[in-house]
């Protein structure tokens, strides 16, 4: 092999190189640009999906305050009709608030 033909030879697996070098950067940028879209599209997805978590939370928080509210309504029909009693025997007797204290009894 002659020294012009090793020289040919070799310029030409450089320029191959070269071109192969250069594809492979911008293959790799490619990718890495990619890359970064999907983890901001991750990171939207899991800010939406604690948000979903938080208020999932409150959920149940609000069927406890469900249940507690209905038994708050039970007592307060008790109430109104303790309540009721107290107004009728109040109108009807002169003597409260005295006789419901117990000084001198009921009238």
């Amino acid at each position: 092999m002659t020294p012009e033909a090793v020289q040919q030879v070799w310029l030409t697996s450089l320029a191959v190189f070269l071109v192969v070098l250069l594809v492979v950067a911008v293959l790799l940028t490619m990718i890495l640009h990619t890359a970064k879209q999907i983890r901001g599209g991750v990171s939207a997805i899991w800010t939406a999906g604690q948000k979903v978590a938080n208020n999932t939370v409150h959920l149940a928080l609000l069927d406890r305050t469900n249940h507690l509210g209905g038994a708050i309504l039970a007592s307060a029909g008790g109430i109104a009709a303790a309540t009721d009693v107290i107004a009728t025997h109040a109108a009807s007797c002169p003597g409260c608030p005295t006789c419901v204290i117990g000084i001198g009894g009921p009238r």
